[in-house]
């Protein structure tokens, strides 16, 4: 028993990245985190949604995009240009 044992990870284990995915979910944090700013009034923030907005949907005109990625898409930008309006909007100083 002298001899040490490294462990290794089976292959079957190991998860590959795909950068597509990596891709996808680094976009939709971006989107998600700029609807966060937004609902916190933090200057310029509808700016930062509405670019982040427009870089998802460059993405997911490109051929690499895949159907999931585009129908969370179709279901967040409604909401986003809803907050992005919002924002936009004089607010009533009474």
């Amino acid at each position: 028993m002298g001899a040490s044992r490294r462990m290794t990870t089976p292959k079957s284990v190991t998860h590959r990245v795909n950068p597509r995915q990596v891709r996808s979910e680094r976009i939709k944090d971006e989107v998600y985190r700029q609807m966060f700013l937004l609902e916190e009034s933090r200057l310029g923030a509808e700016m930062g949604l509405a670019l982040a907005l427009l870089r998802a949907w460059l993405i997911a005109e490109s051929k690499t995009a895949n159907d999931e990625e585009r129908e969370w898409l179709k279901q967040v930008s409604p909401i986003c240009l809803e907050m992005i309006e919002a924002a936009l909007q004089p607010r009533d100083s009474a």
